[in-house]
Parts: C-alpha cells; sequence; structure tokens
C-alpha cells in the first residue's frame, strides 16, 4: 500500500514553516536577502499593468493617420525597420536568456533558504550553481521549443489562409487557419505551462534533494511520483490555484495600500514574501509525504525542557 497524499495536509506544516522563517523571529536582513533570491528565482516570469489614459476621454484621441503616407515611409526605411527589428529581437532574446540563467541559480537559493531557514546568496549560488546551469539548460531548450512552436503555427496558419490573404478577404481559408493553428498554439501552450509547473514545484526539489541533472530528476518523477498519483498531483494544482486566488487578493489589497509601490520589481519579493515562501513550503511538503527520503525542510529539534 503506498503513502497517503493529502492535498491539504502541507498546508498547515507550510504556514508553520513560514512563520518560524520570517516572524519567529522578525529580521528585517531574512526579509530583503530571502526576497532578493526570491526575486532572482521569478526573474523573467512576471508582468507589469499598464494603463494608457481613459478610452472614453476623446478628447485625447488623434485623427487616424494618412495610411497611404505610412506605407510609403515603411517602404521608403524598410531595410532600417528591418535591421532595427532584428536587433531588437536578438536583445530580448539575449535579455530573455540572462533572466533564464538568473532564475535557473535563483531558485536553487530560494530553495536551499527556504529549506534550511537560512538566508545567504553567495555560499548556495556557488554551492548549487551546477544545478542552476544544468535547469537554465533544460529551460533554454524550452525557450527555444517554445519559439519553434510558434514559428510553426504562424507559418502553418498562414499557409492555409493563403487563399483569403491573397483574395484580400475573410473567408473559410482564415476560419480554417484560426482554428487549425489556434488550437495548435493554445494545445502547445497548456503543455508548456505544464512542464513548467511541474519544473518549479517538483523537478527543482528533486534535482536538490538528489544532485541530479534535470532529466534524471524527470525521470524520478515519472517513474517514482507520478505512477498510480496522477489525480493528486492534479489536485494539488487546482489547491494550488484556490489558493492562489486568495493570495492575488491580498496582493491586491496589499498594492492597494501602498499605492502600488509594492508591484515594484524586488519590493514585491520583500512585500510579499511569505506568500512566496508559503508557495515553496507547500510543494515541498506535498512532496514530503511520499517517504522520508524526500523530506527538503529542515525542522529544527525542540530544546531540553521545552
Amino acid at each position: 500500500m503506498g503513502p497517503m497524499i493529502s492535498i491539504t495536509g502541507p498546508i498547515q506544516p507550510a504556514i508553520v514553516h513560514t512563520r518560524r522563517i520570517l516572524f519567529e523571529p522578525f529580521r528585517a536582513r531574512t526579509w530583503f536577502v530571502l526576497g532578493f533570491a526570491a526575486f532572482l528565482a521569478q526573474l523573467g516570469s512576471g508582468g507589469s499593468f499598464n494603463y494608457n489614459g481613459n478610452p472614453f476621454d476623446r478628447s485625447s484621441r488623434h485623427p487616424f493617420p494618412d495610411f497611404n503616407q505610412v506605407s510609403a515611409w515603411v517602404l521608403e526605411h524598410l531595410t532600417l525597420l528591418i535591421t532595427l527589428a532584428v536587433v531588437g529581437f536578438i536583445l530580448l532574446l539575449a535579455l530573455s536568456v540572462l533572466f533564464q540563467w538568473l532564475s535557473s541559480r535563483g531558485q536553487f537559493v530560494f530553495l536551499d533558504g527556504v529549506a534550511w531557514n537560512r538566508p545567504v546568496i553567495a555560499e548556495p549560488w556557488t554551492r548549487l550553481g551546477g544545478l542552476g546551469d544544468q535547469l537554465f539548460r533544460f529551460r533554454l531548450l524550452l525557450l527555444l521549443a517554445g519559439l519553434a512552436l510558434l514559428l510553426v503555427c504562424g507559418g502553418l496558419g498562414t499557409l492555409i489562409a493563403m487563399p483569403d490573404i491573397r483574395a484580400r478577404a475573410f473567408g473559410s481559408a482564415a476560419l480554417l487557419a484560426l482554428v487549425v493553428a489556434g488550437g495548435l498554439l493554445l494545445l502547445g501552450i497548456l503543455v508548456f505551462a505544464a512542464i513548467g509547473l511541474l519544473l518549479r514545484d517538483f523537478v527543482v526539489p528533486i534535482m536538490y534533494r538528489r544532485n541530479l541533472g534535470s532529466s534524471e530528476a524527470w525521470g524520478v518523477l515519472r517513474r517514482e511520483l507520478l505512477p498510480g498519483n496522477g489525480w493528486r498531483f492534479v489536485g494539488f494544482y487546482l489547491m494550488s490555484f484556490l489558493l492562489g486566488i486568495a493570495a492575488a487578493i491580498v496582493m491586491l489589497i496589499g498594492c492597494c495600500l501602498t499605492c502600488c509601490i509594492a508591484l515594484l520589481p524586488y519590493i514585491s519579493s520583500v512585500v510579499f514574501l511569505p506568500i512566496l515562501v508559503f508557495f515553496r513550503c507547500y510543494s515541498l511538503g506535498f512532496l514530503e509525504q511520499f517517504g522520508e527520503e524526500w523530506k527538503i525542510i529542515q525542522v529544527p529539534e525542540p530544546e531540553a525542557g521545552h
């Protein structure tokens, strides 16, 4: 008989360990250092809110441009525009790769700090650098696969819709292109999302616990943890989604109370550090239920006489 796996059981221990790290006692250094580790771990995965004014304020609107003049200008400067687009794409790709590398190492630094209640950056950055680099290589392949998916879906959609493109009309071919290419893209996004979640929540801890590369850790997940427990993992992510809604409400309130200062990079990781630590502890607590060998969070022994 296999171990009893609960999706709610790890919640209370995760809250207790979060309180132990951040509030017992409260140390500003712990928040700032562990918050920086959390910031590194999340690099490249965040977003920002943009407000472009009141859409109903017609006084701020401008008349539509003369598209004939725009087209003529574009054709006249086509080489420059293509060059700028290529350079911009290369710069964005380079930044994305850099963030992936920093984030890959940061995930292990943050995990180590949470597991051992040890707010340190430099030592685990070096000690766990090999694991971080292996994770980076896997995530880089994942990034390239995502770009390939976009190209394939874009090319397939263009090929299917070509008759309507030539006719400058939106007909059955364009509709079929949207359904086929859009459906393939949506399916790919769901697959990549599932891989990303499993990678963050379980593959990284497996790599950390057993000192394995990413492909070996995926093999452990597939052979030792997933068989017979597929629905439990689904339940884990459903519970994570519900907990995420509650966390989003708390973060929204925090943003309102701080006039959106809490949304700033790094500041957000410090302000909302309890939420980030809790979710890291929750996945580790879920993994711990599979056996003593998966115990990653180190709980201090009670002192004598207590």
